[in-house]
Order: structure tokens, then C-alpha cells, then sequence
């Protein structure tokens, strides 16, 4: 293009590169702790960073404090609450208090969300929603920088990965897995395809086929091909993803719940021949039968998979781990749109006793939860994705207290616990395959070194969500409350690392300990004295 005049064209061009440079200047945020996720653990990273003096912010993916425990699980799973302490054990007292209580463990989304909320501002402590990483920047072993996709950069001398994907820590460069070891490889048992699957199973014989009796007819949709592997080798598949819901009855707070836009109810086909089969068998189903109704304050509810199909979203999230974001925003929808589905389904069809829909047809969405999204939960159930290999990997053995580590900065107290992660054909029925849920053991220590890289990848950041352990010991550790202790303690040896000029790794652990024993964390089980 010709300009008439020369000035014109100097003063537009010079106009243009202006914007350009704006567009592309970036928003540096310095800080002395940049905590990436606003989970559970997140928050808890930034109160403790903030309590110890030191500047944190926090870099939110979404546009929510408090992960899953603001987003639909508030019926707390944790094995022992006497395991729980510091600014964990905080936050229930702050959820007693609102409910007239000591403490409260089974609350509503929205009062939790305003707990994250009230403690991040007492921190001074700076949030930025809708961060979405898009790069590391490191100088030998330690991290300098992360940029994300808006163009923000976020500077500081520590960084704690709490989200529950572990794409800082990816993006870092620090060893990682996903999907499950073979028992051999750590020496466990639990690990890996698993021969027998007595939980969350079929109690009656399902035909997988889509036209009964014949295999070339092909599979049902919610079925997988294959044979499922070898008992005890390891795959790459996750345990299902699943959303919490918060329904209620209340006709004054209550919001239909809509099918997917695209609803089919052909997809469903093995739940209606499942139920089918189940009054035939004399055994009619409720609807508890096929999710899990767990009552919340103010007549709401905690909603999640109970049985062989349910709302866990079985075999469909095995790429979501290191997806790119519009991917995972893909996977995210699938989940809500086969939810949304399975709920429709239960409601409506003819195929399932008039009893089961009129039961379903009863409950719908909050009104008064999850606003701005339409009262569907703002959370993905990301039970499991990426895990850290550093030089402590959390085992079975832990879990069953025959290895104890010395450098505890908290405790677990679950059960080994995995969803489903296959839903495959044997013996010629549907059969799931992935479920564990053993116990029995006391709360046992988390390993400081568990939540560190290895020295040589990185010196200045902590991994409290995506910690190092294998897929049966991440299923006890996994649970909100501690994310919240780790998220603490990671914080805690990150303002020690700082003060003292060490890579994290090279903290004292006497001291680190002394600082989590005055914040009231529990470091050491002493059944004699414990509190139920």
C-alpha cells in the first residue's frame, strides 16, 4: 500500500508498531513464592508463604480458589481426621464456625470457596485467574520465569506446581509417569491390571454386544476393545474422572438439569440392559444403587459414582494428562456432556422402572451453587494425572507402614483407593476392571523428598499435588486435606530454602519439622492419643 502523504505514513506506521509492542509487552509479576494452581494446597501454599513473611501469588488456570474442595467434593475423604492438622485443619474449624460447629467436613461449594477466599486476602496474597502456562524459563537448575499464554510472567526465587495436572512441573523438565507401574517394579502388589475387580462391578451378567449373543455385531458405546493386559503389568490408563454434583430437592433452589445438546439415548444402552437385568434378577435397583447421595447442609448433596455404570466416565480421560488445553477443555466437556446424559437417561427412559425416573426426576442442580456455571461444578474431578519421579517415590510399602520415612513434613490416612480405569468384555459380559479400596493400616508419613525434584532438574521447586509416588499410594495420599498439609509444608520449606540460600533440597529437615510442629501439623501417629 501507498501513502499520499509521508508523514501520514510515518506517524501510522510508527502508530502500528506501538500497538504491536503493547500487545506483546509482557506484565511481569514479581514475587518472593509463585504458587501455579489454586487448589486446595495452593492456598494453603500462599497463607503459609505469606504467615512466614515472604510474598506469594498465585496463578490460577481457572476462575476458582479451592479445586475440588470448593468444586463439588465436600463430603471430605480423609481415613482419620486426628492425621490433620495446620492450616488444613484451619480450614474446617473456618467451616465450623460458619455452620455453629467445632468443625465442619461435610459443607456446601460455595462456603468453601469463600473460606479459600477470606484466607488469600488476609495474605495479602495475589490471585490471577485464567493462566494458562505456556512456558518455562530456567538457568541451569532452577526455574527463573514462567510465561503464560496472555502474555503474563511471573518471576521468583521459589516455585511450588499445586495443580492437579503437574504441567509446571512438566514443562520444567522434571521426571514424571502417568497410568499405572507393574507390581514388579517397586515390589508391590496392588499395582497394575488387576486380576479381580470385586468393587464397582456388574452383580449380574451384562451382554457387551450390540446386537446380544453375537461379537461381530461390535461393542456397546462405554465398552473398550482389547483384553485389558496382563494382571500385575503396568498401562498407561488413569482411574475415571468424574464430576461432584451438587443437586437438591428443594423446589425453591432448584435448576433442571438439561441433557448434552447432542443426547443420544443409544449411548446409555448398557445401563438400561444392566437395570434390566437387575429386575430380572430380583434385585430392582434405586437410584442410590447407581450413584452415591451424600446429604450436604441447607438439603443439598455430594454426588458421586457408586456402582458398575455411574458417573465416573470409565476409560475416557487417558489422554488428559499431557493434553494441551484445548484438548483438555474437549475432555472436560465429554465428561459433563456424558454426565449430563447418564442423568437425562435415568430421568426419562422407558426402559428403567418408573419408580427410578420419578426418583431422579425429583432432584436438580443448585441454584444457589456454581453461578457462573450454570450450577454445573467448576471442576473436573482430576483424581489422578501426572506424578513426579524423584528420589523418594511414596510406595504401597508406606501405605502399609513397612517403610516409614524419616523426613515426614505430613501424613495420609486413606485407604489405597482407585476408580475403575477399564470397562472391558470378559467371559462374554461387560466386566470393569481398576478398582481398589484396601485399608486397614494406620496414617502413615509423607517423604519431604517426595515433594522435590531430583537436585540436578531443578533446585526451586516443590510439588505438593502431583507428588512422587506410585498409582496404589497416590490413591491413599490424594485426598484434599493433604494437599492442603503438603501445600503448607512445601510452603514452609520454601521460605527456608530462601532464607538460608539452599536449594530446596538441601533444607534441614530438623528445622523444617520444628517450623510445621509449631504451625500444628501432624508429623507422628500416636494411636494412644489420637482423636477420632
Amino acid at each position: 500500500m501507498l501513502w499520499r502523504n509521508s508523514r501520514t505514513a510515518l506517524a501510522l506506521t510508527l502508530f502500528v508498531l506501538f500497538l504491536a509492542h503493547a500487545a506483546h509487552a509482557a506484565e511481569i509479576i514479581d514475587a518472593d513464592i509463585c504458587i501455579y494452581g489454586g487448589t486446595a494446597g495452593g492456598v494453603a501454599a500462599a497463607v503459609e508463604s505469606a504467615r512466614l513473611g515472604r510474598k506469594a501469588v498465585i496463578a490460577e488456570f481457572g476462575s476458582h480458589l479451592g479445586g475440588m474442595s470448593s468444586g463439588g467434593l465436600s463430603q471430605t475423604d480423609i481415613g482419620n481426621k486426628a492425621a490433620i492438622g495446620g492450616i488444613a485443619r484451619e480450614f474446617y474449624q473456618r467451616l465450623g464456625k460458619h455452620y455453629g460447629k467445632d468443625e465442619q467436613w461435610m459443607f456446601e461449594p460455595g462456603v468453601a470457596e469463600n473460606i479459600f477466599f477470606d484466607f488469600v486476602n488476609e495474605s495479602r496474597a495475589p490471585v490471577y485467574f485464567q493462566q494458562r502456562l505456556a512456558s518455562v524459563k530456567k538457568e541451569g537448575a532452577r526455574i527463573v520465569e514462567i510465561t503464560m499464554e496472555n502474555g503474563k510472567v511471573f518471576r521468583a526465587r521459589m516455585f511450588i506446581d499445586a495443580s492437579y495436572e503437574g504441567d509446571l512441573m512438566a514443562k520444567a523438565g522434571i521426571s514424571c509417569t502417568v497410568g499405572r507401574e507393574p507390581n514388579s517394579q517397586y515390589q508391590e502388589t496392588l499395582n497394575g491390571m488387576r486380576a479381580r475387580t470385586p468393587k464397582h462391578q456388574f452383580i449380574v451378567p451384562v451382554d457387551p454386544y450390540l446386537k446380544p449373543g453375537d461379537p461381530q455385531s461390535g461393542l456397546l458405546p462405554l465398552i473398550q476393545s482389547g483384553d485389558g493386559g496382563v494382571p500385575g503389568a503396568g498401562d498407561q490408563c488413569v482411574q475415571a474422572y468424574n464430576f461432584r454434583l451438587c443437586l437438591t430437592q428443594d423446589p425453591a433452589n432448584k435448576r433442571p438439569i438439561e441433557p448434552p445438546a447432542k443426547y443420544d439415548p443409544a449411548r446409555y444402552e448398557l445401563l438400561a440392559r444392566y437395570v434390566e437385568a437387575l429386575v430380572d434378577a430380583g434385585k430392582p435397583p434405586k437410584l442410590g444403587d447407581l450413584m452415591h447421595i451424600q446429604p450436604m447442609p441447607n438439603g443439598k448433596t455430594d454426588i458421586n459414582n457408586n456402582g458398575a455404570v455411574s458417573t465416573d466416565f470409565i476409560g475416557a480421560n487417558y489422554a488428559y494428562p499431557n493434553a494441551n488445553y484445548a484438548q483438555r477443555a474437549q475432555i472436560w466437556q465429554a465428561h459433563e456432556d456424558y454426565t449430563r446424559g447418564f442423568l437425562h437417561f435415568l430421568a426419562t427412559s422407558p426402559r428403567l422402572p418408573e419408580n427410578l425416573r420419578r426418583e431422579m426426576k425429583s432432584w436438580g442442580l443448585a441454584r444457589d451453587e456454581f453461578r457462573d456455571t450454570g450450577g454445573w461444578p467448576h471442576q473436573l474431578y482430576v483424581r489422578e494425572a501426572r506424578r513426579m519421579v524423584s528420589d523418594y517415590v511414596m510406595t504401597e510399602h508406606n501405605c502399609r507402614g513397612e517403610l516409614k520415612a524419616a523426613d515426614v513434613i505430613g501424613l495420609a490416612a486413606y485407604t489405597m483407593d482407585s476408580h475403575n480405569c477399564q470397562r472391558l468384555v470378559k467371559d462374554g459380559h461387560a466386566e470393569n476392571e481398576g478398582d481398589v479400596q484396601i485399608g486397614g493400616f494406620p496414617p502413615y508419613p509423607i517423604s519431604f523428598r517426595s515433594v522435590v525434584p531430583k537436585t540436578a532438574e531443578c533446585e526451586n521447586l516443590l510439588v505438593p499435588v502431583c507428588l512422587s509416588s506410585t498409582h496404589i499410594a497416590y490413591g491413599s495420599i490424594r485426598m484434599e486435606p493433604v494437599f492442603m498439609v503438603l501445600g503448607h509444608s512445601a510452603a514452609a520449606a520454601a521460605c527456608q530454602a530462601i532464607d538460608a540460600g539452599t536449594p530446596v533440597q538441601k533444607v534441614n529437615i530438623e528445622k523444617l519439622q520444628e517450623r510445621l510442629l509449631a504451625d500444628k501439623q501432624i508429623l507422628e501417629w500416636k494411636s494412644n492419643t489420637a482423636k477420632k
